[in-house]
């Protein structure tokens, strides 16, 4: 039996305005390939195939094509769902889809039983059984009562979703055992497993109830597939317990990260191979930084570059001594005729430093209300012509702020 494992797509995510429908078009094509290439038995996308409750029509219709292409390969689909994901979006199709050899759930707000099931491989016989766990909402597994602090909460969210978890454990080894096959336990997962690395993309999901889950919750699955986290990674030093991360990056500080999907093999029910496979880059993008010489310099290599190439997404992060108050202008400039598109602009980390520090070391009696209100806007980049016009109705509505108080000071 083949599992390929995969999540985080993403469809119809706009990334600073850009579309990522080539990239996740590209991602799709190459998967079809590695599914045939490796007659793959059954794919698992561990929660958000979606960017949002209400994707654009083109992710729509990628998704719904890829279940048809899924179907010609004789490959079995799982989709769960995930944070992003809008469970009555995914229960839309749901019946149509599970006559094109496709599983979808999207809650566990349905019977626990219907969250267990058998997948089978290729030539239709049973090839493992399946702990479907999707996102898990609170309100699905947990019920709230009156006067619980913040703590209790937590821990009462956590003991909840273990308990789901070993409650279709439970359900999946009598399956087993009734059927006497020796075949796999598999588990999914949509949530954030304390000690992991996260990225910018990555929403916190439990904010207030539950900052991750213990991987001791965990029921003991011959393998578990997880979504959520973006960065590959395996949990807990268990090899079995895995994060595939996101096809593509989803945001610039993923670039350091190989992406890839995980391929589970099994013989009968023993695990005997766990493959991750590197995907390729479809949009290249790059993170320049440093002052503008430095910048201006890394630019060189781009302008060489084949102009029927894709022009390479950029974030430069800048790094001088002063405000630069015409920073995007000169960006502009300095990127005139290169073979880029920056699509982030930002102030370095430690020039943001440097302005609170020194913030610091002044006194209010040293600055007026003006200076203040200046110092704070220099800590954040207003780059885009939006941003511009945005920036100059704040000062405008501060200067009439100050008139006002002003003015009633004088009153007094």
């Amino acid at each position: 039996m083949k599992i390929l494992h995969t999540s985080d797509w993403h469809l119809g995510q706009s990334f600073f305005t850009k579309s990522r429908k080539e990239e996740h078009q590209g991602f799709i094509d190459w998967l079809l390939q590695q599914v045939a290439t490796e007659q793959v038995d059954a794919v698992i996308i561990a929660g958000d195939i979606f960017d949002t409750g209400t994707p654009p029509s083109y992710a729509r219709e990628m998704y719904n094509q890829f279940v048809v292409d899924m179907q010609q390969l004789n490959c079995v689909l799982v989709v769960l769902g995930g944070n992003h994901d809008s469970v009555s979006t995914l229960n839309e199709s749901k019946q149509i889809l599970a006559c094109l050899n496709t599983f979808v759930v999207a809650s566990t707000g349905i019977a626990t039983d219907e969250q267990v099931f058998t997948i089978p491989d290729k030539l239709g016989q049973p090839g493992a059984i399946l702990c479907a766990v999707p996102f898990i909402r609170a309100r699905d597994v947990l019920q709230s009562a009156a006067g619980e602090t913040g703590l209790q909460k937590r821990q009462a969210l956590g003991d909840a979703i273990k308990q789901h978890y070993q409650t279709l454990y439970q359900i999946a080894e009598a399956k087993r055992q009734n059927s006497g096959l020796a075949i796999p336990i598999v588990a999914t997962g949509h949530l954030t497993a304390l000690g992991v690395s996260q990225s910018e993309s990555v929403r916190d999901i439990y904010i207030g109830t539950l900052d991750g889950f213990a991987a001791d919750g965990f029921p003991p699955a011959d393998y578990i597939a997880l979504g959520h986290i973006h960065k590959p990674q395996i949990v807990a030093k268990s090899e079995h317990i895995r994060y595939c991360g996101s096809p593509i990056p989803l945001s610039f500080d993923e670039l350091g990260t190989q992406k890839q999907v995980m391929l589970v093999e099994f013989t009968g029910a023993k695990r005997t191979r766990l493959t991750p496979i590197n995907i390729p880059v479809f949009q290249p993008m790059q993170v320049l930084k440093g002052d503008l010489l430095a910048i201006t310099a890394a630019l060189q290599s781009f302008k060489h570059k084949d102009a029927t190439e894709l022009a390479c997404w950029l974030c430069l992060e800048v790094d001088s001594q002063d405000y630069l108050s015409d920073l995007q202008q000169r960006i502009q400039d300095i990127t005139q005729g290169v073979n880029v598109e920056v699509l982030q602009l930002r102030r370095s980390r430690n020039q943001r430093r440097q302005l609170l520090s020194q913030m610091q070391s002044e006194t209010l009696a040293e600055l007026t209300p003006q200076d203040v209100f200046e110092k704070r806007l220099a800590m954040e980049a207003f780059d885009t012509e939006d941003e511009q016009e945005t920036l100059g109705q704040v000062r405008q509505r501060f200067s009439q702020i100050l008139s006002e108080v002003a003015h009633k000071g004088t009153d007094v």
